[in-house]
């Protein structure tokens, strides 16, 4: 009776483990198969041994269940043709057999189990689940085929030994090609798809002469004509002599090329050397497989380390080259920034040197007409009034136009006098300055342009005094006060507010005309630059402001006012009086 813990079929849908069952009786080999199917294996089955090598090059199961007692191999040499393989020398191997000594038949081949034939089939699932319990994992997949027979080719004159000795090495699991004679041998030596592992000659066989034949395979075997990779084990070459050869022609035998010499009357014998040469040289495929599957992953991981490393390098390239735009970015921004310095530091210096030149220009003929119009009024003054009417109109008509002269000429002499400080901002000297006394006296000064429809309201909470040259409030306050003024045609509010800091003083001045558009407040520091009506300003008046607190190393900004007007803010380091 089965026990249902020993017996769990898969569940439906599931797929269950892969057996290779390696059976050559039908009868013993459908119970078998019906017996795992229906406890969730999958079941391919072969019934040689022969036929399983050739399978397990394309199909690689969980596991291995193999009769000992199979036609032409054997069970255990199909397990050690299985173990000289990389590719399924660790898959698990159950061995099947009747015979009394069948664990050191089954053990001994190199099998992970044996169960008797005469077992209770709970003994063979109880093994067959252990052994895929302890199985660590195989290959992923079937791959390049790491498998195959040896193949040997049978050189005899004898038809009845030919047969008798290719049946041996076929059982040992190889693949066995005949050949009855010279022509025969190398026409299957040269045959296209020839790839022997071994070849054996009898050497005094009848029909052809052995030495000869040895000579010609040696021959071909050392011209290369044997399709094969550089560096590959080329066949094997035995002879098969008599009973007893003699010294002189086993001299003879390995002077003609044969590597083993065995006698022809111990079959067995035979057999152990042919199986010891193929077996060797399976090995020898087996590791250079082998390593040809390491350098190639080497190979692989060299150029996935080369590939990281040079993304790595990609990466830090375009690192390197983002950065080297950014600061050419800020390089090209600072360089405009100069430029633009340099451009307006050259225009008024160039300014300067013409303003200076007018005003000493306008400034010698200027004061030659004052002096004379300064005589004249004061000879007309001298002059008494004549008795005619007429002429007492002439006289005041010409001390009202000498008067007007004196007006217009004054007025020159203020634009001279204005153009003089701006070509030469460094007259003066420093001194302490109360700040509120002098704001109040240019008040008074503009209060003409002012009137009554300009408020003005004054926040002192800076500090009282500061040192600085006059004209920094006398000329830049009253060109900012004039400025907003001009601008509040409708009337309004002007703003004049002290703060002081631990390091600079500063005079904020804010109105609520119409203010100043942004694109415009980088522009009104130029000098000539106006958005008065022509003949209505210079230009001159916030590039003279501009340039006098320059010299005080000082900053003059203009931004919004709260109310929408403009707000000039003027700055100034304090210094030591």
């Amino acid at each position: 009776m089965i026990r249902p813990s020993i017996n769990r079929p898969a569940a439906k849908g599931a797929v269950g483990p892969r057996i290779l069952l390696v059976e050559d009786s039908e009868t013993q080999a459908l119970e078998l198969r019906l017996f795992l199917e229906g406890q969730g294996f999958e079941v391919e089955r072969c019934a040689t041994a022969e036929a399983a090598l050739d399978h397990l090059n394309a199909f690689l199961p969980d596991l291995v269940v193999a009769d000992h007692h199979l036609p032409g191999m054997n069970g255990d040499e199909f397990t050690r043709q299985m173990r000289l393989s990389l590719r399924t020398r660790t898959l698990p191997v159950l061995m099947l057999t009747g015979a009394r000594d069948g664990e050191r038949q089954g053990l001994d081949s190199g099998a992970d189990a044996y169960v008797a034939k005469s077992a209770d089939r709970d003994i063979l699932i109880l093994r067959i689940r252990a052994l895929l319990r302890e199985r660590k994992g195989g290959p992923d997949g079937p791959g390049i085929s790491a498998f195959r027979r040896g193949r040997v080719l049978v050189v005899d004159g004898s038809a009845t030994y030919r047969t008798f000795l290719a049946g041996l090495l076929s059982h040992e699991g190889h693949a066995v090609a005949t050949a009855d004679g010279h022509e025969a041998a190398l026409a299957a030596l040269d045959a296209p798809d020839a790839a022997f592992d071994c070849v054996t000659i009898d050497l005094l066989g009848p029909g052809y002469e052995g030495l000869a034949l040895c000579r010609a395979i040696d021959q071909r075997r050392a011209a290369g004509l044997e399709t094969r990779e550089a560096g590959a084990p080329t066949f094997q070459l035995v002879g098969i002599a008599g009973s007893a050869p003699s010294k002189e022609f086993l001299v003879d035998a390995f002077a003609a090329g044969a590597d083993d010499v065995v006698s022809k009357a111990d079959g067995d014998i035979l057999v152990m050397r042919v199986r010891g040469l193929v077996r060797r040289k399976l090995l020898e495929e087996d590791n250079r497989r082998i390593a040809g599957e390491f350098g190639a992953r080497e190979r692989a991981l060299e150029r996935a380390r080369a590939e990281a490393e040079a993304a790595e390098a990609r990466a830090a390239l375009a690192g390197a080259l983002e950065q080297a735009n950014r600061d050419l970015a800020t390089a090209n921004r600072k360089l405009t920034d100069a430029q633009a310095k340099l451009v307006q530091a050259a225009k008024m210096a160039s300014l300067g040197e013409l303003v200076a030149g007018i005003a000493h220009e306008i400034n010698n003929p200027l004061a030659f007409i004052l002096a004379h119009q300064g005589t004249i009024e004061r000879l007309l003054g001298e002059i008494p009034l004549p008795e005619e009417a007429t002429a007492q109109r002439a006289v005041a008509k010409c001390r009202d136009r000498v008067g007007s002269m004196r007006m217009g000429l004054t007025r020159i002499q203020d634009l001279v006098l204005n153009l003089r400080k701006f070509s030469r901002l460094d007259e003066g000297e420093r001194t302490l300055v109360n700040v509120p006394e002098a704001i109040e006296t240019v008040l008074a000064l503009i209060q003409h342009k002012l009137g009554d429809r300009v408020t003005v309201a004054t926040d002192f909470a800076g500090r009282p005094e500061i040192n600085c040259t006059p004209a920094l409030l006398n000329q830049v306050v009253m060109n900012i006060l004039g400025n907003a003024a001009d601008a509040m045609t409708e009337g309004g509010t002007i703003t004049i507010a002290t703060v002081s800091t631990a390091e600079t003083d500063w005079i904020r001045i804010s109105d609520t005309g119409p203010g100043i558009p942004e694109g415009l407040r980088e522009k009104v520091f130029e000098p000539f630059f106006t958005t008065k009506p022509v003949g209505a300003g210079t230009g001159l008046g916030l590039a003279i402001a501009y340039s006098v607190v320059q010299a005080h190393s000082g900053s003059l900004t203009v931004e919004a006012a709260d109310g929408g007007g403009a707000c000039f803010v003027i700055g100034i380091p304090r210094q030591a009086a």
